[in-house]
């Protein structure tokens, strides 16, 4: 199984990424984008399956929060 599971927001007339939760590198992670494109990768240290119900979750919840702070750089 793989998955990503990605939040962009319109940014200077482009889409750009702001969370992405994915199983590319062979193991589940979360990358949190700055403006700019910089990011920081964070090892979830769970299942594909648990990564994906939590990544739904989180992005579901907390969308508003991370579009926020993507913005405020």
């Amino acid at each position: 199984m793989r998955f990503t599971v990605q939040l962009e927001v319109m940014a200077e007339g482009q889409w750009q990424p702001v969370v992405r939760y994915d199983t590319s590198h062979r193991f589940a992670h979360c990358d949190i984008y700055r403006p700019g494109g910089q990011a920081t990768k964070t090892d979830l240290k769970m299942t594909f399956e648990e990564a994906l119900t939590h990544a739904l979750n989180d992005l579901r919840d907390n969308w508003e929060l991370y579009r926020d702070r993507f913005f405020e750089g």
